[in-house]
């Protein structure tokens, strides 16, 4: 058996070579250079990594050796803790939740035994050999495995494996936010046939409360995503142009008042939303160039099976509900054959620029770069730094929002389009100094959907 500690040793041994090289002694963080702060994270990252694994194992250790059959024996209680959680959550300094998902992460990895005495591959064997490979953080391995033990009564084996392998090869790079829309993603394409039901229970969950306190109004709301979309939509619309907007200033020199926060754009919002609807005569018009977009698959929308996808919204919804959304105002329903064709963009498709827009979109999923939702983006040319020749047709665009497409056009990254169509790639290469190999990142709904 494999030493636990040396994978966290190495780590350590490569994050001091990171942080002094040749050098004698280890300089202050604050007197890095660029190159060695990247190299230092990144090295900072795999001993996190390696010790998540460790405090994972030795949590699962902690919990076998205070199991409740050991009564007075029990370590835990030996200490003066009521379990294992305890007392781990007291001597690491972490919440007791936290220390819980450790327990059951260390459980989840561990080597079982039969009956026999013979020995058994973990439960989670995929999770245990990327952790052991320093691939997965134990935030992460807590996430996949909460999802995967949830709809274990519901799904067959096969289906959990193959998410289980996605999930930890898909992990790598990506934040925990990302990560947990990923995983959210495959809770609901394994649990298809307990969507329905969720949704129907979470409707009569819906509230809307208002009361007043000084000279303020008090709002206190819960909408289910299904129906909160728009409102989602419309409302970070106005934040993204409030956003431009300020920008424009700067640029003109016309910065001199206090810019507000994100939570005061979004009341402002919320003010716009309510002055356009009393005031507007032409109802159903989305507002901002703002539009809502539910993709489904033929089948879903003639049949009612399987699932289908709201910009904006992590979870996919049942296709009860993207077949009522399909036929509602204000909604754009993009229809997709057996082989992801665009077949129908619905009645609102008006403009060419707003068609081909949706269309990237259905390939990106918003932000290629970083996934932010469509509405948060523009359209760039791939070719757009040579004046003239970048052509206006979807092989040549890409989604990006405004940092991306900074990031893209002021540090010398270059975007490659691999395909066409729906299931086409977007690659984003980065520069020499930032990987002097030079090597593509995967970027679009192929890196960030899981039924991509």
């Amino acid at each position: 058996m494999r030493d636990p500690l040396a994978g966290l040793e190495d780590a350590v041994a490569a994050l001091r070579r990171a942080w002094a090289g040749d050098a004698v002694g280890v300089a202050p963080a604050q007197e890095l250079d660029r190159q060695t702060l990247v190299a230092v994270t990144e090295a900072l990252g795999a001993v996190d990594r390696r010790l998540g694994t460790v405090c994972a194992q030795v949590a699962e250790a902690m919990d076998r050796q205070s199991r409740p059959e050991l009564g007075a024996d029990s370590l835990a209680k030996e200490h003066g803790y009521r379990n294992a959680g305890s007392m781990i959550a007291a001597t690491m300094g972490i919440g007791s939740g936290e220390a819980s998902r450790l327990v059951g992460v260390g459980k989840a990895i561990a080597p079982r035994l039969a009956l026999t005495g013979e020995e058994l591959p973990a439960k989670h064997a995929r999770v245990a050999a990327a952790m052991e490979e320093g691939t997965l953080t134990r935030s992460a391995a807590a996430l996949i495995i909460g999802m995967l033990d949830r709809v274990a009564v519901r799904t067959n084996l096969e289906d959990r494996d193959a998410a289980e392998a996605a999930l930890t090869t898909a992990a790598p790079g990506l934040t925990f936010d990302q990560l947990r829309k990923l995983v959210a993603q495959a809770e609901a394409y394994l649990d298809q046939d307990g969507r329905a039901p969720t949704e129907n229970e979470r409707r009569g969950e819906r509230y809307l409360r208002m009361f007043e306190r000084d000279d303020f109004l008090i709002i206190d709301a819960k909408i289910p995503v299904v129906a909160g979309a728009p409102v989602k939509a419309a409302i970070q619309g106005y934040v993204s142009a409030a956003f431009r907007e300020a920008k424009d200033d700067v640029i003109a020199g016309d910065d001199e008042q206090i810019r507000p926060s994100v939570p005061q754009l979004q009341a402002d919002a919320l003010v716009q939303l309510a002055e356009h609807a009393l005031g507007c005569a032409q109802k159903g018009v989305p507002l901002g160039g703002v539009s809502v977009v539910v993709r489904l698959d033929y089948d879903t929308l003639t049949e009612g099976t399987g699932l289908a996808t709201i910009d904006g919204i992590d979870r996919p919804i049942s296709a009860a509900a993207a077949r009522h959304l399909a036929a509602s105002a204000g909604i754009i329903p993009a229809v997709l054959n057996d082989k992801s064709e665009i077949m129908n963009w619905g009645r609102e498709k008006r403009l060419f620029t707003l068609a081909q827009r949706i269309a990237l979109a259905e390939r990106d999923g918003g932000c290629a770069m970083c996934n932010l939702p469509p509405w948060m983006t523009k359209a760039h040319h791939l070719n757009w730094w040579v004046h003239d020749h970048g052509e206006t047709n979807l092989d040549e665009g890409v989604l990006l929002c405004e940092p991306c497409h900074h990031r893209v056009h002021d540090n010398g990254w270059e975007v490659r389009i691999e395909g066409t169509g729906r299931k086409a790639r977007v690659w984003f290469i980065p520069p020499a100094r930032v990987d002097p190999t030079r090597t593509p990142r995967l970027g679009g709904r192929a890196r960030f959907d899981y039924a991509a």
